[in-house]
């Protein structure tokens, strides 16, 4: 399944910086607002250790990991919600994304220009909210001029329906994204087709400077503070270090670069497993001599859905899955070893995938 992340943020806060360093592709750091006019899109190979565990025991000819895309978009100015700057643009982006990194300034630089003169990240933040608001409201306010019109006539549905969108909207005329509020299934569902701006979950990057890793610094705090009620996770990184690391192809020379800096893993591998976390996916394997795979599912997903992924006959003709361990995998050293164990377990259509499990799908069709 395609994952896409869109980095989102002020002007001059590191955005492009940052990017360069998840992909290959180079998107123009410059020291002025708009350097990116068009959306960046990297491909970003997913860290995942246990593709090295596989590859050790079952020696393949090819590794295939699991991928994300990363989509750089253009700084973000105020009054973007109403056109300013390259607002329309940026918001029509974060609209097709399923999750956004917001990276925040939490550094001073006197050599980089602060697009409203000061290093605020509470406010930098606070930006960025209104203008995905003020849009959210507008698509919300169209919604219920449709939905008031069918309550009207006495339909219950609409009626029931229009509640749920005016929650959403007394709540982001308050000030808060529409993601921090409680709601039933049913009213999530009732906002679905708006594809709300402030409903997609957000990872806040701090970025500090090279003196303030691996902990952050007072701005940190501040901004951590400010998003405790999101229930989202801060990633801190310094995106001009995370450059360098990930120019450095020798992987001992890469951890004591690491080890320098007081870091155990790239800021860049704890953003990719941090957007992961938050879209609630997992990673299941499929392992043989021709190739071992890394394939990214929902949590949740059930052995036939979760077959589907490698090709919709799998699912249509879902007949059993064959489920080995890892551990049990690195304990016994084969696939071979595992069945004579008794540790392939035979799973039926209601078979919840489990993060790590490497599957044999049995189909017919």
């Amino acid at each position: 399944m395609g994952l896409q992340c869109g980095i989102v943020g002020l002007p001059n806060v590191g955005k492009s910086t940052l990017f360069n360093a998840l992909s290959n592709a180079k998107a123009e750091a410059a020291n002025y607002p708009f350097c990116t006019i068009e959306p960046n899109v990297g491909v970003i190979t997913v860290p995942d250790e246990r593709l090295q565990v596989l590859e050790k025991l079952v020696h393949p000819e090819k590794i295939i990991p699991t991928f994300i895309e990363f989509v750089d978009i253009a700084g973000l100015v105020k009054g973007a919600s109403k056109g300013e700057g390259l607002g329309n643009k940026f918001l029509g982006n974060i609209r097709e994304v399923d999750a956004v990194i917001h990276v925040v300034r939490c550094f001073e630089d006197d050599n980089i220009v602060h697009v409203s003169g000061t290093v605020n990240p509470v406010e930098d933040k606070e930006v960025i909210d209104t203008e995905l608001q003020l849009k959210d409201l507008e698509s919300v306010d169209k919604k219920i001029q449709r939905l008031e019109k069918i309550a009207k006539s006495g339909d219950a549905k609409a009626r029931t329906e229009l509640g749920y969108v005016q929650a959403y909207k007394k709540h982001l005329e308050s000030g808060k994204n529409a993601r921090v509020l409680d709601m039933p299934e049913a009213g999530r569902e009732a906002v679905a087709d708006l594809q709300l701006l402030t409903i997609k979950p957000v990872i806040y990057v701090a970025n500090v400077d090279e003196g303030s890793l691996p902990a952050g610094n007072q701005w940190v705090e501040k901004l951590k503070a400010s998003v405790a009620e999101e229930n989202a996770e801060v990633v801190i990184l310094c995106a001009a270090i995370e450059s360098q690391i990930a120019e450095l192809e020798d992987l001992d020379e890469r951890a004591l670069f690491l080890e320098e800096y007081g870091l155990k893993d790239s800021g860049l591998n704890r953003l990719i497993k941090a957007s992961y976390n938050i879209l609630d996916l997992i990673t299941y394997f499929t392992a043989g001599v021709k190739e071992v795979r890394a394939w990214t599912i929902e949590k949740g997903w059930k052995a036939p859905k979760a077959a589907g992924v490698i090709h919709t006959d799998f699912e249509r003709g879902f007949i059993r899955a064959e489920v080995i361990k890892l551990a049990d995998y690195e304990k016994y050293g084969s696939e071979n070893a595992c069945k004579e164990a008794g540790k392939i377990y035979i799973e039926g259509k209601e078979y919840e995938v489990q993060d790590g499990d490497i599957m044999h799908f049995r189909f017919n069709v």
